[in-house]
C-alpha cells in the first residue's frame, strides 16, 4: 500500500510542512505523516506571524524558497512593521493572521506538490539498521520505509494538560499526544527532557466592549512577508489594547494555590520571555498593570485570542479575572487557557545541518530541539527537508552561518550552546544584526535558494535586477552635487540647515531629516535618473537609502566577520577525542567530547570553553 520514500517528515506543523515541501520541491519523493490533516499548521497560539526578529526568520524562510511568507500574506488580516522608530537593524514584519485560512493555504500548497504523499496516523517508534535510519511504525501497526526520516512532533510527546488542579494527557486540546517515539529514541541512546509552554483563553468578540480599549490599526499601506508577487492586503482588521488592574491580580492571586506552576506539579521550564499572566504578578509584582492584546483569529470568526493572558489557573479563576479588565464586563469565553508539558531533546545531539549524531538520517526540526514559537519551527523545518534531500543525493550540505542569517544563528545557538528552556528568537542573539536586517533578506538568501533549485530562474534574474537597481541608485547618488539654490527650500521645509556652497547629494541623504523618497520627489535629476532604470521598486530605494545612510556601520560589521571566519574556517575533526588534551580544562574536554564543534568558531562559542582552551587548540592544529 505504501512504498518507500525518500523522505518521511512525521507531524505536519510549521515545522513539518516546510519539511516536506522543501524535500518534494527539490525532487525526493515524500510522505507526510500527520495525526489529523484538517490541522496543518496550525496556529496553537496566537493568530500572528513575524515580530521581533520572528519576521526576520519569515523573510528568509521566503529568500530561500519556503512557503510561510507566501501563505501568510495570503492569509493576513493586518500588516505592521514594529520598531519603525529606530534603525533598520530593528525593524520587523508581523502580521495577523486567519488562522483557519493559513491552514487551509498550507494544505492546498502541499497537494498541489507532485512529489508529496500523505498518511493520517500516529508514529509510535522508529526503525534503524547499522545506526541509519529505515523507517518507521505506526499506530495502526504499519512499518513505512525510508532512506531520511524528520520527526517534528512539537508538544505532542507525551504532551499532558494543565487547567488548574486538572490534568490530562493531550497534544493540543482536544488532541491525543503521542506515546511511545520518546521511549524508542531513548532506547537508542538519546537525552530527553520536559519543557512548558501555555496559551490564553479565547473569547466571544461579541461580548466586548472595543470602546473601551484603545484602537490599533494597521500600517497605512500595509506591506508584505514575501518577494514574490503576493497579493498586496487590503480591508484591515484592527487589533485592541487593554489592561489589567490590581483587581484582577487580586482575583488571579486567588487561584495560586491550585495553580499547577507554582505547586510543583509542572516540571518543565517554561518560556522565559513569554510568561503566563499569573508567572507576571508574581515576578513583576511591583507593577500595577500590564498590556493585554486583542487579536482576531479571523475575517469569518468572532474568535478573539487575548494575548499577555496565558494561564494555567482554574478556568473560573481566569473567567473572573478577565471580567474585570476595560471593556471585558460582560465577557463570554470559548475556551480556557491551559499549560502544556512535553517531551523535547536536547540540541547539542544534533549536527548543523539537523541529522542527529547518534542515527544517520535522522533529522529533528522544531519544537522538538526546544525552541518555541511558529517561525523558530518552520525555519527549523526548512534546513532539515534541504539537508536530508542533499544527502539522499550526495549533495553538499546546506549550512548558514551566524554572519548570513538569523535562521543561521538560531541553529547555530541550539547546537552549540543548548537550551534549557523554550528558545525563542531575538534581534539581540544576533552579533552581525545590521547586516541580518528583514529589507535585505532576498539579497543574502535567494542566491542560495537559487542554487538549491528551490528558487527560479526568473525570481533569480528579478533579484539581479534589484540588486543592479539599487547599485546604480548609489552611485548617481554619490557622484551627483547639487548647488545651493537647488535644494535649499527643499532642506529648510524638512527643519535642516541650509547649503552655503555647492555639496555632494550624499551628504544631504545622510542627514537624519532627510528621506530618499521625499527628496526624488522635489530633485528633478534624480527623481528622472531612478525613472529611466528598469521597473524599480520602492524596495528598491528603501534599500539603496539604509545603505548609503548606515554605510559606515554596515563596513565595521562586514571586518568584524572577516575576522571572525578565519576561526570559522579552521575545522576540527568531529571523531577526534578531547580527553587527550590535558593542557585544556576537563569541563572544556567534556563539553567539547559531547558537542563535537565542527569549527575552532563553534568551539569558542561552547559555554565552559574558555579562550585559554581554544588558544590550546589552535596550538595543537600548529595555528
Amino acid at each position: 500500500m505504501l512504498g518507500k520514500y525518500d523522505v518521511i517528515v512525521v507531524g505536519a506543523g510549521h515545522a513539518g510542512c516546510e519539511a516536506a515541501a522543501a524535500a518534494a520541491n527539490l525532487g525526493s519523493t515524500v510522505l507526510l505523516i500527520t495525526s489529523n490533516m484538517m490541522n496543518m499548521a496550525q496556529m496553537s497560539c496566537n493568530p500572528a506571524m513575524g515580530g521581533i526578529a520572528k519576521g526576520q526568520i519569515v523573510r528568509e524562510i521566503d529568500a530561500l524558497g519556503g512557503l510561510s511568507g507566501i501563505i501568510s500574506d495570503n492569509s493576513m488580516i493586518q500588516f505592521r512593521m514594529l520598531n519603525r522608530s529606530k534603525g533598520p537593524a530593528m525593524w520587523s514584519p508581523r502580521a495577523q493572521i486567519d488562522r483557519i485560512l493559513f491552514s487551509i493555504k498550507w494544505r492546498q500548497s502541499l497537494e498541489d506538490i507532485k512529489n508529496l504523499d500523505f498518511w493520517q496516523d500516529t508514529v509510535t517508534g522508529i526503525t534503524w539498521k547499522n545506526s541509519k535510519v529505515t523507517g518507521v511504525k505506526t499506530m495502526l501497526g504499519i512499518e513505512i520505509k525510508c532512506q531520511s526520516l524528520i520527526l517534528t512532533n512539537g508538544t505532542f510527546l507525551n504532551g499532558k494538560i494543565f487547567i488548574g488542579d486538572k490534568s490530562f494527557e493531550a497534544g493540543r486540546i482536544s488532541e491525543p499526544s503521542v506515546y511511545g517515539l520518546t521511549a524508542c529514541l531513548e532506547k537508542i541512546g538519546f537525552e530527553s527532557n520536559r519543557m512548558k509552554t501555555g496559551t490564553s483563553l479565547r473569547v466571544d468578540g461579541r461580548s466586548l466592549d472595543y470602546s473601551k480599549m484603545i484602537e490599533q490599526k494597521g500600517d497605512d499601506p500595509p506591506q508584505k512577508f514575501s518577494f514574490t508577487n503576493t497579493p498586496f492586503l487590503e480591508n484591515q482588521m484592527s487589533c485592541f489594547l487593554t489592561h489589567t488592574n490590581e483587581e484582577v491580580h487580586d482575583i488571579l492571586r486567588t487561584g495560586f494555590e491550585k495553580s499547577p506552576l507554582f505547586k510543583g506539579t509542572i516540571e518543565g521550564t517554561g518560556p522565559r520571555y513569554c510568561p503566563s499572566v499569573e508567572d507576571k504578578i508574581v515576578r513583576f509584582h511591583e507593577k500595577e498593570s500590564h498590556l493585554i492584546f486583542i487579536e482576531p483569529e479571523g475575517r469569518y470568526t468572532h474568535e478573539i485570542y487575548i494575548n499577555g493572558f496565558s494561564s494555567s489557573l482554574p478556568e473560573d479563576v481566569q473567567y473572573k479575572a478577565l471580567c474585570k479588565m476595560p471593556g471585558f464586563k460582560n465577557a463570554k469565553i470559548f475556551r480556557p487557557g491551559y499549560a502544556i508539558e512535553y517531551d523535547f531533546f536536547p540540541p547539542q545531539q544534533l549536527y548543523h545541518t539537523l541529522e542527529t549524531k547518534l542515527v544517520e538520517n535522522l533529522y529533528f526540526a522544531g519544537q522538538i530541539n526546544g525552541t518555541t514559537g511558529y517561525e523558530e519551527a518552520a525555519c527549523q523545518g526548512l534546513i532539515a527537508g534541504i539537508n536530508a534531500h542533499n544527502k539522499k543525493n550526495n549533495l553538499k550540505e546546506f549550512i548558514l552561518k551566524r554572519s548570513e542569517a538569523y535562521i543561521g544563528v538560531l541553529i547555530d545557538d541550539l547546537v552549540t550552546k543548548g537550551t534549557n528552556e523554550p528558545y525563542r528568537m531575538f534581534t539581540s542573539r544576533a552579533e552581525y544584526r545590521i547586516l541580518l536586517r528583514q529589507d535585505n533578506a532576498d539579497i543574502r538568501l535567494t542566491p542560495f535558494g537559487y542554487k538549491l533549485g528551490l528558487i527560479d530562474e526568473k525570481r533569480y534574474l528579478s533579484l539581479q535586477e534589484k540588486t543592479k537597481n539599487v547599485e546604480d541608485i548609489i552611485k548617481f547618488i554619490k557622484n551627483q552635487n547639487i548647488d545651493p539654490v537647488q535644494i535649499n527650500p527643499f532642506l529648510s521645509t524638512h527643519n535642516t540647515s541650509e547649503l552655503t556652497q555647492r555639496n555632494k547629494l550624499l551628504n544631504i541623504i545622510l542627514r537624519p531629516q532627510v528621506n530618499l523618497f521625499d527628496l526624488i520627489q522635489y530633485y528633478e535629476p534624480l527623481k528622472n535618473y531612478i525613472s529611466s532604470l528598469p521597473l524599480v521598486e520602492n524596495d528598491d530605494i528603501e534599500q539603496a537609502e539604509i545603505l548609503l545612510k548606515y554605510e559606515s556601520y554596515i563596513n565595521k560589521e562586514k571586518e568584524m566577520v572577516d575576522k571572525i571566519e578565519r576561526l570559522e574556517n579552521i575545522e576540527l575533526h568531529t571523531n577526534f577525542d578531547y580527553s587527550k588534551l590535558k593542557s585544556i580544562s576537563f569541563e572544556a574536554r567534556e563539553k567539547l567530547n559531547k558537542i563535537k564543534p565542527r569549527t575552532i568558531g563553534q568551539a569558542s562559542r561552547i559555554s565552559g570553553v574558555s579562550p585559554s582552551d581554544i588558544s590550546v587548540l589552535l596550538i595543537f592544529l600548529g595555528r
